[in-house]
């Protein structure tokens, strides 16, 4: 189907909106008001930069407060009308919105509304326009897509037809089955909206809070198909007002925006893409960074041995039994300090994964390598960490291990056996994009998304899994931009015993993140423990909560540039420790991260 989108759904100038969608890959744009009457162009130059950049104007909106109006207010709205009328053609867009009147004066009169949209359409065709008439959700008298079907339906003019948009429907809970009951033909446009599941003023969740399909809590494809089974043939278009995305750079936007639609159409099953590759494991997790000592003194300290180093790059590979950490001093290694660059994915069919991600416009990144490296495929997330789709021990496959040249080395310390899971905190505008991404790219479920206090403001985190658990990636965004404890990546480690394991890293000279005495005072009032249990816990940091399903217990390390590490024992429990996250936000705050 064809692609639109609104140009209020985009931050910047409107040439830059248009630029943005058409090399996102849209097929057309809504030109909102504001944008043009912002703009330096004419609508003639408008309407040429859309056709050299290959979009089709597909329609011009908002016209507001027109119907069932006192007779002196209509005559200004027909004057009104034909100026915009006249604008539209020169702009080459053949269909106008019009939105159910909030004007005071309006009234309450299905008869005199159908006529004055009769009167306006009259004018329309005169202009080779259509007038596509939708409900507003907080309209003052018309405020569901039945009520304006119904008026439409009694104008009736071949110039007029409605306008059905998502968010309108189902903010307020309407039943999108009727939507089967008008003809297709009659349906002049589709807008598409979510949004996260809110209790506030439809006005302002509505201007505020919208996001694209599949990064909220409506049933978007439900309502859709309601429409294709109409015989629906317009565009698939987004209208979105969000403060996130009006502030964010509009072509990463535009992109998560296409990829929005075409998650939706394979739903719909109106496309089918390459099916998803469900990864089942963490193949490796990959440092950079410009000094390895501070990172080596750690991971020798939790237990790692450095078993490997790849035959071409300064790049070492740590492991404790299925928990691997490669530490990368190349040249491309942050300057800001280590940080979290890369993420190897266990992947039943890594070519597969591959084709999925780039059909759903994931950025594949080129790899500099010698010709005796092993090809992998690697696609970057929003947030710029690169995804590697791996075979570690399957011969048929390319497998990223034989490029290194195993090293003589101890015995790793028992403790750590494998990856819980990996917290990346995204920039503050990429986080719902990131879900999206990660849900539709690599096929992994998003769980509900968690509000967790910060001394500076909230961090909002939403975790992403595969069935069995795993895989498993925390996806957060912080409350204070510029702290980079707030914005840490890290690294959770799994262990069958996380009191032996925090001892024994601590006896190596490793340093634990120190935790409040307040916190456990708290711990004791809420749960029983064994005797001298409660007391180790003080002594070492650990944290500790449950939940229907089981026990967890975990502690952190001190921060190495902008990582730290988690020792995480997991016994039945499914979250990540939600409740203890202020304790150790502040913690972490409390103190310096070691560069």
């Amino acid at each position: 189907m064809r692609t639109s989108i609104a140009t209020v759904s985009l931050s910047g100038s409107l040439t830059e909106k248009l630029t943005a969608a058409s090399r996102a890959g849209f097929d057309g744009v809504e030109i909102f008001e504001n944008d043009l009457l912002a703009s330096p162009l004419t609508p003639e130059e408008i309407r040429a930069r859309c056709a050299d950049l290959g979009l089709t104007v597909d329609l011009y909106q908002p016209m507001r407060d027109i119907e069932a109006v006192p007779a002196d207010e209509f005559t200004r709205n027909l004057r009104r009308a034909r100026h915009k009328f006249e604008l539209m053609r020169r702009l080459g867009a053949d269909t106008v919105l019009v939105c159910s009147s909030v004007h005071p004066l309006a009234v309450d009169d299905d008869a005199l509304a159908a006529y004055h949209l009769r009167q306006l359409a009259d004018l329309a065709q005169e202009f080779g326009i259509r007038v596509a008439y939708e409900a507003l959700a907080w309209g003052r008298h018309v405020s569901t897509y039945d009520h304006a079907w119904r008026i439409v339906e009694a104008a009736d003019h071949p110039a007029l037809g409605t306008c059905l948009d998502s968010f309108h429907i189902l903010s307020r809970g309407s039943d999108p089955k009727g939507i089967e009951n008008i003809p297709g033909e009659k349906i002049f446009f589709l807008q598409l909206a979510d949004a996260p599941l809110l209790a506030m003023d439809v006005l302002q969740w509505s201007r505020h809070y919208r996001c694209f399909p599949g990064q909220g809590g409506f049933d978007v494809a439900g309502l859709v198909r309601h429409v294709l089974h109409t015989g629906y043939d317009g565009p698939l278009s987004l209208e979105v007002f969000n403060d996130v995305f009006r502030q964010a750079e509009a072509g990463p936007t535009a992109v998560d925006a296409l990829r929005s639609l075409l998650v939706l159409q394979e739903t719909l099953g109106v496309t089918a893409p390459p099916a998803p590759v469900v990864p089942t494991g963490v193949a490796f997790a990959e440092l950079v960074t410009p000094d390895a000592e501070p990172v080596a003194a750690v991971l020798g300290a939790l237990g790692f041995a450095r078993t490997a180093r790849h035959r071409s790059k300064p790049v070492d590979l740590w492991q404790q039994g299925e928990a691997r950490i490669l530490v990368n001093t190349s040249g491309a290694a942050r300057r800001d300090g280590t940080g979290l660059a890369a993420i190897g994915l266990e992947s039943p069919d890594p070519t597969g994964a591959a084709h999925r991600a780039e059909a759903l416009l994931a950025p594949v990144l080129p790899r500099r390598r010698a010709p005796q490296d092993t090809p992998l495929d690697a696609v970057a997330a929003p947030d710029g960490t690169e995804l590697f789709f791996c075979a570690t021990q399957r011969d048929e496959l390319p497998n990223w291990r034989a490029d290194f040249t195993d090293l003589e080395h101890e015995a790793p310390s028992p403790g750590v056996h494998g990856i819980d899971h990996l917290a990346l905190t995204q920039p503050w505008h990429h986080f719902d994009e990131a879900t999206l991404f990660h849900r539709s790219v690599l096929g992994l479920h998003a769980q509900e998304s968690v509000d967790v206090a910060d001394p500076y403001g909230l961090m909002r985190s939403r975790a992403v899994t595969n069935t069995d658990g795993s895989v498993r990636i925390a996806l957060s965004v912080g409350a204070a931009p510029t702290d980079d404890t707030v914005h840490a990546q890290h690294i959770a480690l799994a262990t069958d015993d996380v009191v032996t394991a925090a001892r024994r890293f601590r006896d190596a000279g490793g340093r634990l993140l120190p935790i409040p005495a307040n916190y456990h005072d708290d711990l004791a009032a809420r749960y029983a423990f064994a005797d001298g249990e409660l007391e180790t816990y003080r002594e070492l940091g650990i944290l500790y909560d449950r939940d229907a399903h089981g026990e967890f217990r975990h502690c952190y390390t001190v921060t190495v540039g902008r990582v730290f590490f988690e020792l995480v024992q997991r016994d039945g429990y499914r979250g990540y420790g939600a409740q203890n996250a202020p304790v150790r936000l502040a913690a972490q705050h409390a103190g310096r991260p070691v560069r």
